[in-house]
């Protein structure tokens, strides 16, 4: 019992921890959010909503692709060797 305990208190830790870091992620999306929207709104004028949003559109994608593919090398675990040992 005592060990199912610590078991479920362990889950209770890890998900707690996830959230954490997951409402931080979220929290600094939401800032790059604005700070991309500004440097749009500087480049472009104000009567080229569409285009403004059109490239915003594109340069969020493309970050969220290269983001997503670097996340991905980082965490890939290695390809294991075949090792033969030879006498």
């Amino acid at each position: 019992m005592k060990e199912e305990v610590k078991e479920v208190k362990g889950q209770v830790m890890q998900t707690i921890a996830t959230l954490m870091t997951t409402a931080f992620g979220l929290i600094a999306a939401l800032a790059w959010n604005e700070t991309i929207k500004a440097f749009i709104t500087q480049l472009f004028p104000k009567g080229s909503g569409l285009t403004g949003l059109l490239v915003y559109a594109v340069l969020v994608t493309i970050l969220a692709v290269v983001a997503t593919i670097l996340i991905g090398k980082a965490i890939a675990k290695p390809a294991v060797q075949e090792v033969r040992i030879v006498e």
